[in-house]
């Protein structure tokens, strides 16, 4: 399975020090350079920095031939360029899977006719695998909240009910 990734599921992974969930369930997560530009440069977050630079796992990717036409989804769907990046390379390598949760670059990427998810399909495709309980789901939306994240609470209802059941 071919997964590419956006920066924010990554953060938010690693705000809550799940970010080998990745590896568990993909194996290999691909992210464009610019991604791996807006993980690694930002000198307030230089643990994360490090962590991502030193990932088995994650690994910056350009495909031959470049990523042309992300300028021209990010201007038409409002998005930056990362995400502009990610739905290039999740289609010019035919990925299976785009992990990204921003509301405008969901909806980019849908219009492109990738199949995307986002941190809580990814928490809730763990639960369903077993490498997390409902209760360290409930841990982990909550140290979502906690860190800032934006979690709306229609899409945390549904989450807790899944894992309710």
């Amino acid at each position: 399975m071919i997964v590419v990734a956006d920066s924010t599921p990554i953060i938010s992974l690693l705000k809550i020090k799940r970010l080998g969930i990745l590896e568990k369930l993909f194996g290999e997560v691909l992210i464009p350079p610019a991604v791996f530009d807006e993980l690694v440069r930002n000198p307030d977050f230089r643990d994360e920095a490090e962590e991502i630079r030193n990932c088995r796992f994650i690994r910056s990717c350009e495909p031959e031939g470049g990523l042309s036409g992300a300028d021209l989804i990010r201007r038409t769907g409002g998005i930056d360029i990362g995400e502009s990046e990610a739905i290039m390379l999740t289609k010019a390598l035919s990925a299976d899977l785009l992990i990204i949760d921003e509301v405008k670059g969901r909806r980019a990427a849908l219009d492109a006719g990738v199949r995307i998810t986002g941190t809580i399909g990814v928490l809730l495709v763990a639960f369903e695998k077993k490498l997390l309980t409902a209760g360290e789901i409930e841990e982990c939306v909550s140290g979502l909240r906690s860190a800032g994240r934006h979690i709306g609470e229609k899409h945390f209802e549904k989450l807790l009910g899944m894992i309710r059941r």
